[in-house]
């Protein structure tokens, strides 16, 4: 088991996609609406959503911090990718749930997983683990490009 380097940075590295992940819900509005919408087979019940994003939101800032105290030249590179990810990231739940804008957060998801994908490359070369940490996320939101679209179809 490799020693934490820093614990600081790890607590922070893990706090940092947690409240992207919460501000972005405060912002995205009223959820109400979306429960209203008509949803497509395998869509999980809403109580579903929060724990997964937790779970997804934790691995994401351990991998991070993995990356951040690593001392490999791509360091800046592959945080300067996570940070862009995070941000389409929050802006996604922003424009599906928020304007109901479920065409362009299609589109605007498919970049994310782009992004992500790219993440996992760049991370992979510094760090396996930190990698790896990142597949869940990736599935999930192939997951949620299923479900976004098929709300687009059915709504």
């Amino acid at each position: 088991m490799t020693k934490i380097k820093n614990k600081q940075a790890l607590i922070i590295s893990i706090l940092i996609p947690i409240a992207v992940g919460a501000l972005s819900a405060l912002l995205s509005g009223n959820m109400q609406e979306y429960q209203a919408l008509i949803k497509p087979p395998l869509s999980p019940p809403s109580f579903v959503f929060p724990v997964v994003w937790t779970i997804l939101f934790i691995l994401m800032g351990i991998s991070a911090y993995i990356i951040y105290v690593s001392s490999d030249p791509l360091r800046k590179k592959a945080l300067l990718i996570y940070s862009l990810q995070l941000i389409f990231n929050f802006f996604w739940s922003i424009i599906f749930f928020g304007f109901s804008q479920y065409l362009f957060a299609f589109v605007w998801l498919l970049v994310l997983i782009l992004l992500i994908i790219l993440m996992i490359i760049v991370f992979y070369k510094i760090s396996p683990l930190a990698s790896y940490l990142q597949i869940p996320y990736l599935l999930w939101c192939i997951f949620a490009l299923y479900l976004n679209f098929a709300i687009y179809a059915l709504n």
